[in-house]
Order: C-alpha cells, then structure tokens, then sequence
C-alpha cells in the first residue's frame, strides 16, 4: 500500500484541555469553600484534629471558624449540663441489701477536652461515669446501717457527692449536681419497718388510752370533792337558815309547775295538791313563828 501523501490525524484541539483543567480547578475551589468553615453551636466546644500534627491543644469557642480541608476536621463536644441515671445494689452496714438511684448532672471541662478526647475519646460518661458511681455507692452505703440511709439520707447524699466530684475531677469531668432520687431495701427489711411502724402506733394508743384515764381520775376526784364542799355548804346553809330549804323547794315547785303548764298533756290535781305541798309548807312557817 502506498501511504505517500497520507494525513495523520491531529490531537485534541487545545480549547479541549483548557476547560478540563477549569473544571478542575473550579472543583478544588468549591470543595475547599465548603469544607473550609464549621460552626459551634452555643453550650458547644470544638478541638481540631490535623492529619499531621494531631489533636491540636487549642479549644474553639462558639462560632465559625476555618479549617484546612482534608488536612484537619473538627470535633465538637456537648459542654452543657446532662443528667446521668444510674441504679446500684450495695450491702448495708448492718447487711440489708440497699437499692438506691442516683441523678448526677455532669459535664466535661472545657479548657481539658484535647486530653479527654486522647484518654476516652467523645463517649466519656459511658466509659467513666458507670464505674465509678457504682464504686462510690457502695463505699458510702456500707458505712450506714438502714435506718440511717432513712433518716440520715441528706448526709448520705452530701459524702456521695463529694466522693464523686473528687473521682470524676481525675477524668476531666465536672459534677453540678448528685441528688438520691429512690431508696429501697429488701422484702424482709420492708416488713420489719411496717411491722415497728404499726406497733409504734400500738404504744401510742396505748399511752393515750393511759393519758385518757387517769385524765377522768382526775375528773372524777375533783367532781366528788365538788359535790362534798356543795353537801357541806347547802347543810351549813340550812343549819344556819331553815329557810333555805323551804326557798329550794319554791324553786323546785314552780319548774314543775311551768313544765306541766307548757306540755300538751292534761294533768288532774286534786284541791290538795294544787299548791303542790306549798300551802302545808307556808303553815309550817307559821308554826315555827
């Protein structure tokens, strides 16, 4: 074959390569304005890892702030207050078993969280908090007895909590606030507490009824020595004055008289007892004069 005066066919036109690297270089541009910025939200801290240094020692407040794409991300921790639930079974000192429920606010150190993301990365409270709540617990409990953890149960809470604040302080972790939210014992311990409840109640009556009696004694002496002084004055009056005994039975006369005077009933007297013994009492008078 004869490739004499044969034309070889010529490469891309070089409009073609000029907007490929445009396209690239357009790209790069808008990867790197999407990644270069991240936001902290408020109650939220950020440290930046980079892929050549590591975690950085600087903590970034809340705001935007600007990163190397690909060379560095941020991560961003919670730093607000979270209530933490946790329930534990320990041994009295006088062995009940204790069951009691503990709500703890806790909150990571801001100025601490490069170190607490190399030592328990961003799960800190389930990797520490369980543990040494649980520890703390049954240190505390087992220096109480039972009834103490009732009656006692503000002091119980007080060395809790400072136990706890010293541990969690070792993690990098801040304790706001450890209250006991339930306390219960063992079935046996439960009745023994109701069955001292209902006989406490018991000796109350008793004591009552008690209280009660010599109270009508009492009653009862100064009611009699009432009716001797009141014998012993009405016999003095009538030795002195035999009139008095005449001026008690008027009185007594005219309330019969009135009761039989209001009452529906007929009442039939004969002519000598109309007077009702007043006029055989008003000519005794006479004969004593």
């Amino acid at each position: 074959m004869n490739f004499k005066g044969a034309k070889m066919p010529s490469g891309p036109p070089a409009g073609g390569g000029a907007l490929a690297k445009a396209v690239l270089v357009g790209g790069a541009v808008l990867y790197a304005g999407m990644n270069s910025f991240y936001n902290v939200e408020g109650g939220h801290r950020a440290i930046v890892f980079n892929r050549l240094d590591g975690i950085k020692d600087k903590v970034y407040p809340e705001g935007t702030h600007l990163i190397i794409p690909w060379f560095e991300r941020p991560i961003i921790y919670d730093v607000r207050a979270r209530p933490n639930l946790v329930e534990s079974t320990s041994g009295s000192r006088d062995l009940q078993m204790v069951r009691i429920g503990l709500r703890v606010l806790t909150r990571p150190m801001p100025e601490n969280l490069p170190r607490i993301y190399r030592t328990l990365g961003t799960d800190y409270n389930e990797r520490v908090l369980p543990s040494i709540i649980h520890e703390t617990l049954k240190a505390v409990v087992a220096q109480y007895n039972a009834s103490q953890l009732i009656t006692q149960r503000e002091a119980v809470s007080r060395e809790i909590r400072k136990i706890l604040t010293e541990r969690a302080n070792n993690f990098n972790i801040a304790l706001d606030d450890v209250s006991i939210t339930s306390l219960s014992f063992g079935k046996e311990f439960t009745h023994a507490i109701e069955a001292k409840q209902v006989a406490a109640q018991e000796a109350e009556r008793a004591k009552f009824i008690v209280e009660k009696a010599e109270q009508d004694k009492r009653s009862a002496i100064i009611r009699a020595q009432g009716e001797a002084k009141s014998a012993e004055l009405i016999g003095q009056a009538i030795s002195n004055n035999p009139a008095f005994l005449s001026l008690r039975q008027i009185e007594a006369a005219r309330e019969i008289a009135h009761t039989m005077a209001s009452s529906n009933n007929r009442v039939f007297l004969d002519s000598n007892d109309l007077l009702l013994g007043l006029q055989q009492l008003s000519l005794s008078g006479k004969q004593k004069k």
